[in-house]
């Protein structure tokens, strides 16, 4: 699947999804906001109510061309990532993604729920929320405690504190050129 695409579920982690975005329009990469069922709207888990760009059921799956570059994104929250890994056309899709040479990325909740369901996962570093690592290592990744990780084409990110860290992972493998300019326009007034 061509492009960045971010998946929303009930119950999302609003600052792991929206900074994500933000940040990844920062760098002038275009991403798309998705919902799983077919209604416009979704709302996480502190009743931010946001509508999508678009709706799973109605996405055009085409996987020809797919790089590296192109990327789905999970994030956590609950029940956002349960929601996320119950969907079996996004479990689908995801794995029909990586197996065409696609980049997925999850923070928080959403690697230990929905990576775990990923064929190749294993022997690849990742980092999750605090009580979803058993599920990784289960999955046979190994699990390090770290803000973000880009393990070949798999990023995950640890916990809504850590969202910058994994949007910027995410950046860094899309458009890597872009890096160090979104970097100083985010920390240039924080320093």
């Amino acid at each position: 699947m061509k492009g960045i695409y971010i998946f929303l579920a009930d119950g999302f982690e609003d600052i792991e999804a929206l900074a994500t975005n933000d940040v990844l329009r920062r760098a002038g990469l275009r991403s798309s906001l998705i919902g799983i069922s077919d209604e416009p709207f979704v709302t996480s888990s502190h009743g931010v109510t946001v509508g999508v760009d678009d709706c799973l059921p109605f996405l055009e799956a085409d996987h020809e061309g797919t790089t590296e570059d192109d990327i789905l994104i999970f994030p956590g929250g609950m029940p956002g990532s349960m929601n996320l890994s119950r969907c079996k056309p996004l479990i689908e899709l995801m794995q029909a993604h990586y197996d065409a040479g696609g980049t997925v990325a999850a923070i928080c909740a959403a690697p230990g729920l929905v990576l775990t369901q990923l064929k190749g996962i294993e022997g690849h570093k990742a980092t999750c929320f605090d009580g979803f690592d058993d599920n990784l290592t289960a999955a046979g990744a190994h699990f390090e405690p770290r803000p973000a990780i880009t393990s070949g084409r798999i990023i995950t990110g640890r916990s809504a504190g850590h969202a910058i860290a994994f949007a910027l992972e995410i950046v860094g493998k899309a458009a890597p050129d872009k890096l160090g300019k979104v970097k100083e326009h985010l920390f240039l007034n924080t320093l």
